[in-house]
């Protein structure tokens, strides 16, 4: 695909050039020149920010998706180009170089449950949500983990019951990432409870507005409230908006969720800026560049990376080829997790007290927000010691670990 990549490139690049302006990182202009945010998630406290904030991506998005580098891999009849579905991937590298809305919300609904609905969803329920999903006008959000259910999905206890042509659904969900934002919700329930665990489990879309469907925020310890949980009060849903046959919901999501560990363990759903080059940049601030402990922990922090792009690589050349989702995406969430806690490990040692408090010195306590988010990174997309699991188990062929 060389033509038609260099062609796809310079297009993409004339409409970036056009509409936007190049980003200049903090460390690209210097020490304490512009911003000093970082953050592993941007979202925010005050809800007319954040409501603002969704506005402007929304915008960016629609003009995105109408210029055709919004879905330039999706099927023609559903608004997609109809093209390579590595020239997406080729425009989101682009993108990031430019300073653009948040496009993070709508991750979700294109990293995640689109992949879903295109491999087992109805021609009808693909084309009432995917044109939706990819021009930003639908925000979607998972409603999988519930609470006594801990890290094992398939312990899930919300349950549908059939009712003529619609599922009465009740139960709970939490740690929903954007819920408060979403229109759309990919819902996982128990549909057969004589089943065995991972049989009785079916997939619905869930419109968010329909009645019987609360959402309460959970405010985090940076003080943001990106995830809620999410009661389902006797909520009918159409069984048009099933996903695949019934019981079959527990193949629909593993899909969903390697896609999902791969998307954590890239940083695709992060902050832009480049954490390890802002420690560098604060360790030479700081005269500490020339510890030798220092320099060990940041070429280890370095190291991460470089794996973690070689990983990147190799899962979106098996997806390429047609192969199904690896142990890439357990791999590189498990890597992303750490990174992101030795990051803040590093940035704690060198700021020292200075963290703790706003002094309005440029660099500091603006690491609190990496600091108190990177426990997360440990637990989403399914906690580093499921992932371990996993590994040993599927892939390494050790033996199951005692119930």
């Amino acid at each position: 695909m060389g033509d038609e990549l260099s062609e796809f490139r310079a297009a993409a690049l004339h409409f970036l050039e056009t509409n936007a302006r190049h980003r200049v990182v903090a460390t690209q202009a210097g020490w304490g020149i512009g911003s000093d945010s970082i953050g592993l998630l941007d979202a925010h406290a005050d809800r007319a920010a954040e409501a603002a904030a969704l506005a402007r991506s929304r915008e960016w998005r629609r003009l995105v998706f109408d210029h055709g580098f919004g879905w330039a891999g999706g099927p023609v009849a559903l608004g997609g180009g109809g093209r390579n579905p590595l020239l997406d991937e080729e425009y989101r590298r682009l993108e990031v170089e430019f300073d653009v809305p948040d496009q993070q919300p709508f991750a979700t609904g294109t990293h995640l449950v689109a992949p879903a609905l295109l491999a087992h969803g109805s021609p009808e329920l693909q084309a009432k949500y995917l044109p939706g999903i990819f021009r930003g006008e639908l925000v979607v959000c998972q409603l999988l983990s519930e609470p006594e259910a801990g890290s094992d999905l398939a312990a899930l206890r919300t349950r549908a019951v059939r009712d003529g042509d619609h599922w009465v659904v009740t139960g709970q969900k939490v740690w929903s990432s954007q819920a408060h934002l979403s229109q759309v919700g990919q819902l996982l329930v128990r549909t057969d409870p004589d089943a065995p665990k991972h049989q009785g489990i079916t997939m619905f879309v869930l419109d968010m507005d329909t009645p019987g469907v609360t959402v309460r925020p959970l405010r985090q310890m940076t003080g943001e409230t990106h995830f809620n949980e999410v009661f389902l009060d006797e909520v009918r849903i159409p069984d048009a908006n099933r996903v695949g046959e019934l019981g079959s919901g527990w193949r629909a999501v593993m899909a969903t969720l390697m896609s999902e560990r791969a998307s954590v363990g890239s940083g695709a759903n992060n902050s832009a800026i480049d954490p390890v080059a802002r420690l560098r940049d604060m360790a030479e601030h700081l005269d500490r560049a020339n510890d030798p402990i220092v320099r060990q922990r940041l070429a280890a922090l370095h190291t991460n990376a470089e794996l973690r792009r070689f990983l990147i690589g190799r899962h979106e050349a098996a997806m390429q080829a047609g192969k199904a989702p690896g142990a890439e995406g357990s791999i590189l969430k498990l890597l992303f997790g750490d990174q992101a806690v030795r990051c803040a490990a590093l940035a704690s040692e060198l700021l020292g007290p200075s963290v703790l408090a706003d002094s309005g010195e440029w660099g500091t306590y603006a690491w609190g927000r990496w600091i108190t988010g990177s426990p997360m990174m440990r637990i989403a997309g399914g906690t580093d010691e499921i992932q371990r699991n996993t590994l040993a188990e599927r892939l390494l062929g050790l033996p199951r670990e005692p119930s």
